[in-house]
C-alpha cells in the first residue's frame, strides 16, 4: 500500500455518534433481510461489538411489539434482524403471492417444543415423551434448520444430542430460550370428601 492510500484509508475512518449509529445499523438490518452478526455490523461502524449490542438493544424498545411499527428488532444473542410482524403476515402473504404457509404440522411442534425445552436432548428421549417415533419430524426440523445435532451423549451407542438453532429464535420472534413461555403444569387435587364412599 503506497503512502497516499494509507493516508487516504486514515482519512476514511468515521466516528459515528449513538444515533448515527443506529440509523446505519437500521438501514443493514432492512436491507439484508437475515441476521447481520454484531461483529458484522462493528466493523461496518468502526466501533466495538459491546456498543453495537448496546444500541441494538436501545432500538429494540423503538421496534417492540408495542411499537407503532409493522416491524419488530429481534436482538440474538450473536446477531440482530428486522423482521415483520407476525399479525400481518396474512396482508403480506397476499401482496406478495404466497400462497404456501410454510407452518410446520402438530407433531414436528411437539419434538420442537420438547426441544426447545429440555436441551440438549436425545430423539429417544423425544420419542419418550411423545409415545411415538419423531425420526421423520427430527430430519424435517434439521432441514429446516430449527434443530441441529450438537454431541453425543455418554452413554452406550453414543445417541445424537439435540438442541434449538437461532434460526428457532428468530422464527418465533425471541431474543433467547428465557423467552420461552413458562410451562403450564396442571396439578388436579382430590377432594377427600368426594373419594369417601357411604357405608
Amino acid at each position: 500500500m503506497t503512502e497516499k492510500n494509507e493516508i487516504m484509508s486514515e482519512a476514511t475512518v468515521v466516528e459515528y455518534s449513538d444515533a448515527e449509529a443506529a440509523m446505519i445499523i437500521e438501514a443493514v438490518l432492512f436491507a439484508a433481510g437475515y441476521p447481520v452478526t454484531y461483529t458484522k455490523l462493528g466493523k461496518v461502524l468502526n466501533m466495538a461489538e459491546a456498543r453495537v449490542k448496546t444500541i441494538v438493544k436501545n432500538m429494540v424498545e423503538e421496534y417492540g411489539e408495542e411499537s407503532q411499527r409493522g416491524i419488530i428488532l429481534l436482538a440474538l444473542p450473536d446477531s440482530a434482524q428486522l423482521c415483520t410482524k407476525e399479525c400481518y403476515s396474512s396482508q403480506i402473504k397476499e401482496a406478495l403471492g404466497i400462497k404456501r404457509g410454510g407452518n410446520l404440522s402438530a407433531s414436528s411442534l411437539e419434538v420442537l417444543a420438547t426441544v426447545a425445552y429440555n436441551q440438549p436432548v436425545t430423539r429417544a428421549y423425544i420419542d419418550t415423551v411423545r409415545g411415538v417415533d419423531s425420526a421423520y419430524a427430527i430430519n424435517s426440523l434439521s432441514e429446516k434448520g430449527l434443530i441441529e445435532a450438537c454431541g453425543r451423549l455418554d452413554a452406550p451407542g453414543r445417541p445424537v444430542l439435540y438442541r434449538t438453532t437461532d434460526d428457532f429464535l428468530r422464527c418465533f420472534g425471541l431474543s433467547s430460550l428465557d423467552e420461552l413461555p413458562e410451562v403450564m403444569t396442571e396439578i388436579t387435587t382430590v377432594d377427600e370428601s368426594s373419594t369417601n364412599t357411604e357405608n
